[in-house]
C-alpha cells in the first residue's frame, strides 16, 4: 500500500547525494511507491489544534546537481501523512526540543519516526548513562571543581558540549594538559548546559566504530578512522569510513540495548563503539547507511521500510 510520508530536514538541495542517510531512505521510499513531502523544522507549526508543515511534494534521483525536484509550496496537514521523519540535524537546543512537542501530538495516528517523546527523552550522550557497564568512566557536570576531579582521577579525558554533533567542540585533555579551565569559561561563555567528560580510550586510534540498529536490531557497520593528528574519527572532520564486521563484544552490546530502542520506537539507531566500549548512542539523526550499503551490499534502507510497512500494517 503506498504511503504518504513527510520529511522533516535540512535543506535537501544541499545534501550529499552518496553519503546523506536521508536521501537515501527517500529514495527507497519513493522506489517503493510511497509519496514524498519535505519541510525545514522552522515551517512546523501548531494552528488552532492541528499540527501543519509548510513544504514541498519531493521527487528525488541519484543524480548529481540534480537530485531532487519540489512541487509548488502548500500546507500539509501532518495528521493525514502516514509517516513524518524527524530527521533535521542537532543541536539539540529547545527549538529541536520544540519541534518533539509538535510532532507528539500526531503520534502514533501518524507513525514518527523516531518516536519524538524518546528522541526528546533520551538525546545520545545521556541515553548511554542507562549502561554503565557498557560505556567507558563517564561525568556530566558543569561545575569546574567536579570536572578537574574527574580530569585528575583518569588522567586522560575527552570534553565535549553534552549536546553537540558532528565532532565540533570536542577535546582531548592528556595528563599533561592545562587548558581544562580555558575550555570551561570558553563553553560557560556560549550556553549554560552541562559538559561530558568520558576517559580516553586509546583504541580511538584503530577507529570509531558505526554500528547501525533498525528496530533494536544491528544490520552493519563501518569503521570511521581519525584523521593524521585527529582525535575525532566523525567523517564531518575528515574520518575515513572502512568497512568492518561485528565482534562478539558489538552483539553484546546491541543485544543489551536492542530491546530498549524497540520498545521506545527508536526505528533507525547508529551507536558508536571504540575498542570494548559504547559510547554514544544516536536517535536524532543518525547516519551511515549509505557507507554500510557499499561495503556490505546490506540494503539498510529497505529494512528500515519493511520495519515501518510492518507497523503501519
Amino acid at each position: 500500500m503506498a504511503l504518504k510520508i513527510a520529511f522533516q530536514m535540512d535543506p535537501i538541495t544541499d545534501v550529499d547525494i552518496d553519503a546523506d542517510s536521508s536521501f537515501r531512505i527517500g529514495l527507497e521510499a519513493q522506489e517503493r511507491g510511497h509519496s514524498l513531502f519535505y519541510y525545514t523544522p522552522d515551517n512546523l507549526s501548531y494552528r488552532e489544534g492541528v499540527i501543519f508543515a509548510r513544504g514541498h511534494d519531493m521527487t528525488l534521483r541519484r543524480k548529481k546537481g540534480d537530485h531532487v525536484t519540489l512541487g509548488a509550496l502548500r500546507d500539509v496537514r501532518l495528521a493525514d501523512c502516514d509517516v513524518v521523519w524527524l530527521r533535521q540535524d542537532p543541536p539539540f537546543d529547545m527549538g529541536y526540543i520544540t519541534t518533539t512537542h509538535l510532532l507528539d501530538r500526531i503520534h502514533p495516528q501518524t507513525l514518527v519516526v523516531n518516536d519524538p517523546f524518546w528522541v526528546r527523552n533520551y538525546p545520545e550522550k545521556l541515553l548511554v548513562l542507562d549502561f554503565p557497564d557498557l560505556t567507558p568512566p563517564t561525568m556530566i557536570a558543569r561545575d569546574l571543581a567536579t570536572l578537574r576531579e574527574f580530569k585528575e582521577k583518569h588522567g586522560d579525558i575527552i570534553l565535549k558540549p553534552l549536546y553537540g554533533n558532528g565532532g565540533a567542540g570536542v577535546f582531548r585533555l592528556d595528563r599533561n594538559d592545562r587548558n581544562l579551565a580555558s575550555l570551561h569559561e570558553l563553553f560557560a561563555g556560549i550556553n549554560r548546559e552541562p559538559l561530558i567528560a568520558q576517559k580516553f580510550l586509546p583504541d580511538v586510534s584503530k577507529g570509531d566504530k558505526r554500528i547501525i540498529l533498525v528496530d533494536g536490531e544491528p544490520v552493519g557497520a563501518i569503521n570511521r578512522v581519525p584523521a593524521s593528528g585527529e582525535t575525532r574519527s566523525n567523517m564531518h572532520v575528515g574520518g575515513r569510513p572502512e568497512r568492518i564486521g561485528l565482534t562478539e563484544r558489538d552483539r553484546e552490546i546491541c543485544e543489551a540495548i536492542g530491546p530498549l530502542l524497540r520498545q521506545k520506537g527508536q526505528i533507525f539507531v547508529g551507536i558508536d563503539v571504540i575498542g570494548e566500549y559504547l559510547t554514544e548512542i544516536n536517535v536524532t539523526s543518525p547516519t551511515g547507511i549509505q557507507e554500510v550499503e557499499r561495503f556490505d551490499g546490506t540494503n539498510v534502507a529497505a529494512m528500515i521500510w519493511d520495519a515501518i510497512e510492518a507497523r503501519r500494517g
